[in-house]
């Protein structure tokens, strides 16, 4: 099987051209077949099903015109990262203002709170500004009534 270099210098225009952002692809090999897993996300929102349906038809035909797989069968999933997504990017909290999130600092000290703000090299939760490089992990928290800030 082709290295994730190779798939994704043939999946990435595919994705960005339809609008979306090629977040991470992963290649697992069980016996004789291998499963290709296309991570894709969106700048301000996630695509929709129908959006997700479309790519995942223009990378099989890309897939099948380069053939860079091989003879080798694989299943092609194209989806969207979980909510449990650490936030590593920039790009992710701006996506998540006016979200709950938590936070774990490289202090060993936990903040819950609401992202208000993003900078280039720091985010504001409630009225406390954060360091991105103080943070050791952040995730979304689920919210099942949460009324949209935005």
């Amino acid at each position: 099987m082709s290295n994730s270099d190779d798939l994704t210098l043939l999946i990435n225009p595919v994705v960005v051209s339809s609008g979306f952002i090629l977040e991470e692809i992963k290649v697992n090999s069980s016996g004789k077949r291998s499963h290709l897993s296309v991570i894709i996300d969106g700048v301000e929102r996630n695509p929709n099903l129908d959006e997700i349906a479309s790519i995942s038809r223009a990378i099989s035909d890309e897939l099948d015109r380069i053939s860079v797989l091989g003879d080798q069968p694989f299943t092609l999933e194209v989806t969207t990262p979980g909510i449990d997504r650490p936030l590593s990017l920039q790009r992710h909290w701006v996506k998540n203002l006016g979200r709950l999130v938590e936070i774990h600092l490289k202090e060993d000290k936990e903040i819950v709170g609401r992202i208000n703000a993003v900078a280039s090299d720091k985010v504001e939760i409630d009225e406390a500004l954060i360091s991105f490089e103080a943070i050791k992990s952040a995730r979304i928290q689920v919210e099942f009534n949460r009324k949209d800030l935005r």
